[in-house]
Order: C-alpha cells, then sequence, then structure tokens
C-alpha cells in the first residue's frame, strides 16, 4: 500500500528531474559550455548534473519525505547520489578521450560589478572546472558518499527507533543529499569564491547533522554542543580563509583559478608581493586545519561522534575532512612560492598525526578511537602536501576515504547489532521477570541458569543507560557477526598499513616522500604509523575476540544485507585500492601521478623503496603482535583494567584524557569567554550600561531636563505669560463688567455722558 501511494510521487519526481536536467544539458552541448562546444569534452556539459540530482533528492525529501516514508525517502536519496556517480564516471570517460585538457563549463553571472563608467569591476561566474583533481574529487564524493547513503537505509531504521522518532528518517536524508550538494560545489567550483559557498555548506550540513539527535546526549545537550562545537570551531578556520581571499583579490583582482595561477606564472614576485603570499598560504592553512582538524582546530572532530554513525562515516571519509587537502593542493601554485609555509603545512601535519595517534590508544568508545585516527591520517596528508607530495596526499585521502568509510560503516554495524541483542534480551529479560521466570527446567538447568544471568545483566544494564558504543561492553563478536568481523579486520588492516592492503601503499608513498625530503618528519611519521597499528589491533581484539562481556554482545546478531553489501563493497576497494598508484616496476605503477600530473604538472615518481617499506611493514607487525600480547582475551569484564594501563600507569590515564586538551582550551579559551561574557553581560550592560548610564545618565540627564523644561521653561515662562494676558484680560473684563450693571437709569446717565462729551469735543474744536 505504501509503494503504491509513493510511485506516482516518484513518477512525478523523476519527471520533473529530467524536465529540468535534459534542457540544462542541451543547452551546455549548444555552445554555452564554453570549451565543450568544441568537443574537447563531451562528457563536460553533463557536470552541472552533478549538483542537480543530489538537489532534486534533496528538494524532494523536503516537500514530500513523510509522505513517501520509510525506506523510500532513503532509496530515492540514494539513487540520485549514484546518478551523481555516474555523471563523475562520465566526466573520466571524457577526460580520457579529450587527453585530459581542463574544461571550464560556465553556467550563469553570478557576481556581475562595474564601476562608474560601466567599466572594469568585478565579474564572478558561476562556472564548473572539470580537471582531473575535481574529477578525483566527484568520485570520491559521489562513490563513497552513495555507499554511504545505501547503508544509512538500513541503520537510520533502527536508530530512529531506538531514539523515538521514526518521523526523523526522512529528515536525515534531507541532510545527507544536501551535505553532498554542499561538498560538491566545493570540489567542482572554478575559483575560491564558488569553493567558499560549498566551504559554508558542508559546515552547515554537519552542524545538522551531528546535532541530529540534539535533545540527546549528556545532560539531554550533549549532542546540541557537540554540533555547536563544530560549527564554532570551523568558524575560526573559515575567517582565516575568507582573509587570504581578500588578500588573493586584492592581489590579483580575481577569485578565479586560472587567473590567479596564471598571473602567478607570468610575473616576478616583489619582496612584499613574496611576503604576502607567504601569508596567503599561512591563512589558508589555517583553514585547512578547521576543516580537515588539524593542530589546534581538531578538537571538534572527535565530539563529531555524536551524530549518527552514517555521518561519521560521510563526515570523516567522504565529504567535510577532505576539504582542506584539497584546497591545499588546488593552491600548489601558491605553496609552491612559499617554502617557508609549505615547511609549516608539513610540521603540523606530521604533529597532528602523531598526537591524534597517541590518544587514540587509549580511548574505549569505538567510534572514537576511529575519529582520533581520522585525525591522524588527515595529518598524514596534510604532511605529504607540506613536502611537496600533492599525489601522495591526494592518493592517501582517496585510499583513506575507502578503507575509513568502511571502519565507520562496520562500527555502525556492530553498534546495530549489540542495541538489537540489548533489546531483545532486556525485552526477554522483563517478560521473564513479569511472567515469573517462563519455562527454563523445560531446557535444562544450565541454560536456565545462563538465560538468568542474562537476563540479570539486561536489567542491570538497561537500569544503567547501556552503551553500544563502549567498546568495553562487546567482546565475543567474531562469531557473531560473519561478514561485519571480516570487512572489520581489512579496514583495520588496511589502515595498520599492511601489504597488500591500500593503506599501506599510499601510507608508503607518503613516508617515502618525508624519508628523501626530511628526516625528522619522516621519523614523527612512522612513529605515528606504528600507534596507528597498535591501536588498531587493541579495537579488533577488544571487540571481536575474547568472551562477551555483557549480554548485549552475547545475543548480537549480524546486520542485514542492506547494510552489509555496502560494507563488502568497500572491503574490495580497501583491498584492492593500492593498485591506483602502484610504485615503478609493477603493471599500472604510476597510474594516479600520471592523472594527476595533467592537473598538478609533472611531479617525481617515487620508486619502490625496500627499506622504507620493509621497516614500516615490520614495525607494523610488531605493533600488532605487542597489542595481541595485551590484549588477547582482556579484559574479561566490563570492568577490568585495561592491559595497557597497567602497563603504562598514570601515563595511560593523560592519553585517555586526551593530554587534557579540552581542559586546556576550557581552562585558557572557554572559561576566560564566560567570565568575559558574564562581565560584559552583569558588569558592563547591566550594571553599567542599564543601570548607571541608562538610568541615571541618560534617563536621569532627560528627566532633569524635562523637569527644566517643564516647570522652568513651561511652567515658569510660557504658562506665566498665557496666565498674565489672562489675568489682564480678567481685569480689563471686571472693569468693563461695572459699566454693565443692568440698570436703566446708569445706562441713561452713560449716555448723557456721552452726549455732553461728543456736544464738548465739537463746541471745543470750532
Amino acid at each position: 500500500m505504501q509503494l503504491r501511494r509513493s510511485l506516482p510521487l516518484g513518477i512525478v519526481a523523476a519527471l520533473a528531474l529530467f524536465a529540468v536536467a535534459a534542457p540544462l544539458t542541451a543547452w551546455a552541448q549548444e555552445g554555452h559550455g564554453g570549451e565543450a562546444a568544441a568537443g574537447v569534452n563531451a562528457y563536460a556539459p553533463l557536470v552541472p548534473l552533478l549538483i542537480v540530482f543530489p538537489l532534486a533528492g534533496f528538494l524532494i525529501n523536503v516537500f514530500a519525505g513523510r509522505r513517501i516514508g520509510e525506506p523510500w525517502a532513503g532509496i530515492l536519496a540514494s539513487l540520485f547520489s549514484g546518478l551523481a556517480f555516474l555523471i563523475a564516471v562520465l566526466q573520466v570517460v571524457g577526460l580520457a578521450n579529450s587527453g585530459y585538457e581542463a574544461v571550464t563549463i560556465p553556467v550563469l553571472d553570478w557576481i556581475v560589478v562595474k564601476d562608474a563608467v560601466g567599466n572594469g569591476g568585478v565579474n564572478v561566474a558561476w562556472a564548473f572546472l572539470v580537471d582531473t583533481l575535481s574529477v578525483t574529487m566527484m568520485l570520491v564524493v559521489t562513490g563513497v558518499g552513495t555507499l554511504i547513503h545505501i547503508f544509512a537505509i538500513g541503520y537510520m531504521h533502527g536508530d530512529v527507533q531506538v531514539n523515538g522518532d521514526p518521523q526523523r528518517f526522512p529528515r536525515f536524508f534531507v541532510f545527507l543529499n544536501l551535505f553532498l550538494v554542499a561538498m560538491l560545489i566545493l570540489v567542482t567550483g572554478d575559483s575560491y569564491l564558488t569553493m567558499f559557498v560549498g566551504w559554508e555548506g558542508v559546515g552547515l550540513c554537519s552542524y545538522l547533522l551531528i546535532g541530529f539527535w540534539f535533545e540527546k546526549g549528556k545532560d539531554r545537550i550533549g549532542n546540541a554542543r557537540a554540533a555547536r562545537k563544530a560549527f564554532v570551531a570551523n568558524r575560526v578556520g573559515d575567517w582565516a580563509l575568507m582573509m587570504a581571499m581578500f588578500m588573493i583579490f586584492w592581489m590579483f583582482s580575481s577569485f578565479t583559478y586560472n587567473d590567479v595561477f596564471g598571473r602567478l606564472e607570468s610575473i616576478r614576485l616583489s619582496v612584499q608581493g613574496q611576503n604576502a603570499i607567504t601569508i596567503i598560504t599561512l591563512l589558508l592553512l589555517v583553514g585547512a586545519a578547521g576543516k580537515s582538524a588539524q593542530i589546534p582546530l581538531y578538537v571538534w572532530l572527535p565530539d563529531a561522534m555524536a551524530g549518527p554513525t552514517p555521518v561519521s562515516a560521510l563526515i570523516h571519509a567522504a565529504t567535510m575532512v577532505t576539504a582542506g587537502i584539497y584546497m591545499i593542493t588546488r593552491s600548489h601554485v601558491l605553496y609552491a612560492l612559499a617554502p617557508e609555509s609549505m615547511q609549516v603545512v608539513a610540521w603540523v601535519g606530521a604533529a597532528t598525526a602523531l598526537f591524534a595517534a597517541t590518544i587514540a590508544v587509549a580511548q574505549t568508545d569505538i567510534k572514537r578511537v576511529l575519529a582520533y585516527s581520522t585525525i591522524s591520517q588527515l595529518g598524514f596528508m596534510v604532511a605529504a602536501v607540506g613536502l611537496g607530495g600533492y599525489v601522495a596526499g591526494m592518493f592517501h585521502l582517496v585510499t583513506h576515504a575507502f578503507f575509513k568509510a568502511l571502519l565507520f560503516l562496520s562500527s555502525g554495524s556492530v553498534i546495530h547489532a549489540l542495541e538489537e541483542g540489548h533489546h531483545a534480551i532486556v525485552h526477554a529479560a522483563h517478560a521473564t521477570h513479569i511472567g515469573g521466570g517462563g519455562d527454563e527446567h523445560a531446557h535444562g538447568e544450565s541454560h536456565a541458569d545462563a538465560s538468568t544471568e542474562h537476563h540479570a545483566e539486561a536489567l542491570h544494564d538497561d537500569a544503567h543507560a547501556f552503551d553500544p558504543q563502549d567498546m568495553r561492553n562487546m567482546g565475543g563478536l567474531w562469531t557473531k557477526l560473519p561478514v561485519t568481523r571480516w570487512v572489520y579486520l581489512i579496514g583495520a588492516l588496511a589502515l595498520a598499513g599492511i601489504p597488500p592492503l591500500s593503506g599501506f601503499f599510499s601510507k608508503d608513498e607518503i613516508l617515502l616522500d618525508a624519508f628523501e625530503h626530511n628526516l625528522g618528519l619522516y621519523v614523527v611519521l612512522t612513529i605515528a604509523a606504528v600507534f596507528t597499528a597498535f591501536y588498531m589491533t587493541r579495537q579488533v581484539l577488544m571487540v571481536f575476540f575474547g568472551q562477551p562481556r555483557t549480554a548485549a554482545a552475547a545475543h548480537a546478531v549480524e546486520s542485514p544485507a542492506v547494510m552489509t553489501v555496502p560494507l563488502i563493497i568497500l572491503a574490495l576497494l580497501s583491498f584492492v585500492g593500492g593498485a591506483l598508484n602502484l610504485p615503478g616496476g609493477l603493471p599500472g605503477a604510476h597510474a594516479m601521478t600520471e592523472w594527476l600530473g595533467h592537473t598538478l604538472g609533472e611531479h617525481e615518481a617515487g620508486e619502490f623503496n625496500l627499506f622504507v617499506a620493509g621497516l614500516s611493514t615490520v614495525l607494523a607487525l610488531a605493533a600488532i603482535g605487542l597489542g595481541y600480547a595485551l590484549y588477547n582475551g582482556k579484559p574479561r569484564a566490563v570492568d577490568e583494567r585495561d592491559p595497557l594501563h597497567n602497563l603504562l600507569g598514570p601515563v595511560f590515564g593523560w592519553l585517555r584524557d586526551k593530554w587534557y586538551i579540552d581542559e586546556l582550551y576550557e581552562l585558557i579559551i572557554l572559561r576566560p569567554f564566560g567570565w568575559l561574557a558574564r562581565f560584559l553581560a552583569d558588569v558592563v550592560d547591566w550594571n553599567f550600561w542599564h543601570d548607571w548610564f541608562h538610568d541615571k545618565v541618560l534617563l536621569g540627564t532627560f528627566n532633569t531636563f524635562a523637569r527644566l523644561l517643564a516647570v522652568g521653561v513651561d511652567l515658569g515662562g510660557i504658562d506665566a505669560i498665557a496666565n498674565g494676558l489672562g489675568e489682564f484680560a480678567r481685569t480689563v473684563a471686571a472693569s468693563f463688567r461695572n459699566l454693565q450693571r443692568g440698570y436703566v437709569r446708569t445706562y441713561a446717565l452713560m449716555m448723557f455722558i456721552g452726549v455732553v462729551a461728543v456736544l464738548s469735543y465739537f463746541l471745543l474744536v470750532r
């Protein structure tokens, strides 16, 4: 019945979509497509559909999502995301068939400002840039994003039930499609200004999705605080990006990449110009640090786990956090002229990689471990582009999208399984409690004892807010989750850099660049890689091995196919993704280097270095062995002390509490800000401005002046004159009143006097 109601709406939506898409495509192909009109890239005019498709999904779910209902709202959103992926694939074909020439597809004049005589001014077009760099990002965003959309159909079915609001299912996919729209605007725009629109769009969408369950979390506002934290931290980076854009326009009178980079290549910078480029690139780094969670603006990303797990996967793997890497890579011409900035970029990335990795080893939340892992891996990418290894950074961005999306979605599968197991056992426990124990004796005494024990545990967990994300509540899931266990293991090994998985090749290329250009960076990144292998081993052992530490883990069940199929696809990509840029001497070697070289210029292709690859592999295996030795079968109970705690002592507390950086921010930023806000509100605004300046100075002066005017001027002056004239009039009137007594004799006397007076006048005058 629900399908029958939804089909007509779907048909109407499809017709509306093609009614928009077909004329747009024809319009581009008829000569409005710039270079595409000359036949350079036959598919380039289709690139606007990359935005149109997810935008259509967004609009349909906004206006009809609740009517469509579950699961069709998710299916529709996934379909449009998949169509956008198809457009991205066609761009690859178009570039390959056209000699990899970059194409600009103008759509409309966006900002046009003329001077007084109608010349010059600013002219910013809304245009799409199709080159190998932008198409790489299109493929990652739409490809991985589509798999996340499909997974979310199954995940959110349970999540909205658990959180008690099934009506929010369509809303989630509204935000998810909008996220793709914003990220695709960011990576396809041909100017910094267009990129900034998408930049702000992904910031808004992250706020909406992180706070999707805004009424949940600590004190029932924890998730809302996490969303606000992400939003505010990113505004710091956004301010720096805007300052950089203003300086770029001041120097080059344009925001367009081709204009800016073309002029840089054709001019010789003065000392002042060189300093300006350095400032611009450092400001761009601050902007990237906000979006890509680098020191010191990384603090928002771990708290972003407040959003549903598909959100975590989308933010960490395919969209928001990759924006900073893309922006620095896109600005490689600027950074080539600022070697000091590149050094800063490289060291910020390396420091972030190591710092975040040390924190990840002591976390107990399954998603928080992966969050700090993302911060660390982003540090690898930032370090790579800071070393000039733009291809290595982008290569790791792509492979990281595969295995990090896989790990986050797999963690969502684990969380989903624990929630299902927990609800099942709690339901059974309540039924047994109400029913007086059921018929355990019919199944044997041992089964009855185990069932009773699990029921008791479930009731205890239920009473104490069972956390399905806490790895201490897991264990023994290897036999419970036959698909999730293998895909998770593949993702973990890829992240740890074990050959022949994708992470080995991409991370090894970054380590090779560091080894050849900066040994200090190489040492820092190698140590970070060792920590990575250790904390992933710790996580896999705590989640999947040993005995179940809770009733929920003991009764966990595998996720449905709509969730596991995307995991299998991502696992395959994580396994073979290294083939995108194999080292020299292997079939298809340096494919990605050659692909991106058409946009980034010629880059030296790294050859296989046995020492670097061998050392990283040996160290990773040693870290895995150490993790196995510490965590094999441990901890055995939820409240058992962590084995690493026994080894590190008080240092473990520092790592678990994230080096107290949040507390440091609280001390040096939030508390002073709160104190200043209260001071401004209570002392400056209320006591000074309201009570003294407003009430005493303004109001008191006004009242004094009003009294002066009212009493002195109005009453003492104006009223006195008016009253005096009135008294004079009354006096005169009173005098004349004596003449009007009403007596005839008086009137006769007055007439007689008047006649005598008149006669006397005439007699005297004569």
